[in-house]
């Protein structure tokens, strides 16, 4: 029964990359009816993410959930909503500024950039293009974060703000130049990420839940859905400044 516990994450995290692992066998196996190419690579490289993967959870639920929500207590109790937005403005900016789906992401639109002429084919200005891209969609993540805590003290409906971030969206996608609208679009998927997605989740919930007449559940949530849509806005505009 002891080891059962012990190896329990491991079997939680394997049973959820199952059903991956059984799509893409279905289709290599008796769709394109060829052999798993690097089979014994493969295995060891799921292994890998499994381990990977248990750690990875064990850890937002040992560290990075219970930081949030514990900050964003202090914050509540401190009483000053100057140093909590500055608190959120923060946390938005680094982890976006970090994330390592938006360094890849900011890598290859530079490459592509720069071998379709928009940019110099050079190392710095690859470089460059790339950090401004990262800054940008940091900004913008810091923003959204500050919008979104602003909203569960104020108890602005969520569905409105939305709205009109849609809105702002469409709009600036008719004047936006055609090369970075899809990069823009990706940005907003991108921030939602390893290191965001945890911290900014606990510090809505950790926020709602110390703030009387807030409910963890319907105005917790919810910080996410700003940080995926203001990038789309902002990563537009820088794509028409530079």
């Amino acid at each position: 029964m002891a080891m059962l516990q012990i190896f329990r994450p491991f079997i939680n995290s394997f049973r959820d990359l199952l059903p991956i692992i059984l799509v893409i066998g279905f289709f290599q196996l008796f769709i394109l009816q060829q052999p798993v190419p690097h089979l014994e690579k493969i295995l060891v490289g799921v292994l890998m993410v499994v381990i990977g993967l248990t750690l990875f959870i064990r850890g937002l639920e040992m560290g990075l959930f219970p930081l949030g929500e514990s900050m964003a207590y202090a914050f509540a109790r401190k009483g000053s909503v100057t140093w909590l937005l500055l608190f959120a403005f923060s946390l938005g900016f680094g982890t976006t500024i970090a994330e390592p789906a938006l360094i890849a992401v900011s890598a290859k639109a530079a490459e592509v950039a720069a071998s379709a002429g928009a940019i110099e084919n050079t190392r710095a200005a690859m470089e460059s293009y790339a950090f401004g891209l990262r800054l940008t969609v940091a900004l913008s993540v810091g923003f959204a974060i500050v919008v979104g805590v602003l909203r569960i003290i104020r108890g602005w409906p969520i569905q409105n703000l939305i709205v009109v971030g849609y809105l702002g969206v469409v709009i600036m996608t008719m004047f936006a130049p055609k090369e970075i609208i899809g990069i823009a679009y990706d940005s907003g998927g991108v921030t939602t990420s390893t290191i965001t997605v945890p911290l900014v989740t606990a510090l809505g919930v950790g926020l709602a839940s110390s703030i009387k007449g807030r409910n963890p559940m319907t105005d917790g949530f919810g910080l996410i859905a700003f940080a995926s849509l203001t990038p789309m806005i902002f990563v537009m505009a820088y794509g028409m400044i530079i």
